[in-house]
């Protein structure tokens, strides 16, 4: 009988890398543009540093490894998040395993991370650090979890593990420990486990990790904050009352909107053991279900804090992921057999995650037939390919206005270091030739410099009248041909005092 659990186990498991595959192969195929995330992320990962700005670094120091040994590509970086995702995937199936009864329960719980729209959808369009820190979370709950029920020096050094990560992965990971430590308070037959001599062997782990990290913070506290408190003040509201109650109806929204799915999908797979499933409650129940709450009361303290006034879903995922646990965990507490509903819960979250999948994979093709082109339309490549055919040979440094161009840019020319204006990180990099820089504003362009990359050139010596500024004009991605996006660039093969 176990052999044939295990194995269903382990067919769920081979579907959902299945799955993640397929993400990979449908992102690689429909457009070589990047979006937002993906842009920045080849941009930063020329760079090994302590922090980014606003950002922890764990996930650029794993893109900056992958760089640095296979060279930095959409492949790459789609690997990369979509591997995060399935250990996500599966580390929360470990997790649930701890303590959840029923086998098909476990599969249910990991299916039902799928069903979370920050992952099914949001991940598939452009997330990157909120994807590291849901894999720092499921490998904390499993550490977490095993101290409770099986604990050992390897257990708590995994939770300690999983906490450092999760610290340089989204600063408010924090709030998930420091709601499990009350949670587990308030549990009599769990204390003894915070008391535990080997669980300042996971402080000292999780201390080791973040050190780094915490030491640039202390010097860049303002960089380390400033953009995330922009992003949760985006609407402007008078008077502190008027924000208080801007930034709940906010959270409240979008706590809604992020749960609403895997609520409704288990409703729908369960809908005739609802009222057990309500009344049932254990150890296990009340501790995640305090996790939650904690997490989620700690989050509206912080909106009141800071005067929050915008919350969105990608913020809030790392708490509502135990979401799918506890509901688990209710139906385990209930003594429902689980056996039947598997298949249909799986067909649900198949249905769901193909159809976004699909959704947001048509997107970059059918837009440009309606007329409507977004970023993976603009043609990076085809730019990078004929500046390399009209110049005869690939730039050695590349000067753009942004980390969108510069990102794209950096996909296709890989031997080129690629700088930006206004970026700190840049200004350390050697000037070289052949120098390409780069313009467009929103796909016009004209022969003529930039004020700010003029300025920008003349800090590094170079002069811009050694060569003159032109426009090229190229076809969208999956467009019409006579729809076009325009580029100005200016190639300096030779310039004095720089090296080449």
């Amino acid at each position: 009988m176990f052999d044939i659990v295990e194995g269903r186990a382990n067919r769920i498991t081979a579907l959902l890398a299945g799955y993640f595959v397929l993400c990979v192969c449908l992102r690689l195929s429909v457009s070589t543009s990047l979006e937002i995330d993906e842009a920045e992320q080849a941009f930063v990962s020329q760079f090994l540093q302590l922090g980014y700005g606003s950002q922890p670094p764990f996930y650029n120091w794993l893109q900056y490894g992958l760089g640095a040994v296979l060279g930095p590509s959409l492949a790459t970086m789609t690997a990369l998040k979509n591997l995060l995702l399935f250990l996500c995937c599966l580390f929360y199936g470990l997790a649930a395993r701890e303590i959840v009864a029923q086998q098909r329960l476990v599969s249910i719980a990991m299916l039902g991370v799928l069903t979370l729209p920050p992952i099914f959808l949001l991940a598939q369009r452009d997330l990157s650090h909120t994807v590291a820190a849901l894999f720092a979370v499921s490998l904390f709950l499993y550490g977490f979890l095993r101290t409770l029920t099986r604990p050992s020096l390897a257990a708590y050094a995994l939770t300690g593990l999983a906490v450092g990560i999760g610290f340089i992965a989204k600063y408010n990971f924090v709030l998930l420990p420091a709601a499990a430590v009350i949670a587990v308070l308030c549990e009599p037959g769990l204390r003894a486990r915070l008391f535990d001599w080997r669980i300042l062997v996971a402080l000292a782990i999780a201390a080791l990790i973040a050190l780094p990290h915490g030491w640039w913070i202390l010097q860049n506290i303002r960089s380390a904050s400033e953009g995330t408190l922009i992003e949760m003040r985006e609407h402007h509201a008078e008077g502190r009352l008027a924000q208080a109650f801007d930034g709940l109806v906010s959270f409240i929204s979008a706590t809604i909107r992020g749960s609403a799915v895997p609520l409704v999908v288990f409703g729908l797979v369960f809908r005739k053991h609802l009222a057990a499933i309500w009344a049932a409650e254990n150890q296990w129940t009340r501790l995640i279900g305090h996790m939650l709450l904690i997490c989620l009361a700690a989050v509206a303290v912080v909106i009141l804090t800071v005067a929050a006034t915008h919350i969105r879903e990608k913020w809030l995922v790392l708490f509502l992921v135990l979401l799918p646990l506890y509901l688990c965990l209710k139906v385990d507490a209930a003594g429902i057999d689980a056996r039947p509903m598997l298949r249909p819960f799986l067909l649900i979250v198949a249905f769901i995650v193909l159809g976004a999948l699909v959704i947001v994979s048509a997107r970059a093709i059918v837009q440009p037939y309606l007329g409507k082109y977004s970023r993976l339309s603009i043609p990076y490549e085809t730019l990078a390919d004929a500046l390399v055919k009209r110049e005869g040979r690939e730039p050695a440094l590349i000067l753009a206005p942004d980390k969108m161009i510069a990102g794209n840019l950096r996909t296709r020319l890989r031997g080129a270091n690629v700088i930006i204006p206004d970026d700190v990180a840049t200004r350390s990099v050697a000037t070289k030739t052949p120098l390409l820089v780069v313009w467009s504003d929103g796909g016009k362009a004209e022969p003529v410099l930039p004020v700010a990359f003029a300025a920008a050139m003349e800090a590094r010596g170079i002069s811009a009248t050694t060569a003159s500024p032109q426009v090229l004009s190229l076809p969208f991605l999956h467009g019409k041909p006579e729809d076009q996006y325009s580029f100005g660039y200016l190639w300096i093969d030779k310039a004095p005092g720089i090296t080449n």
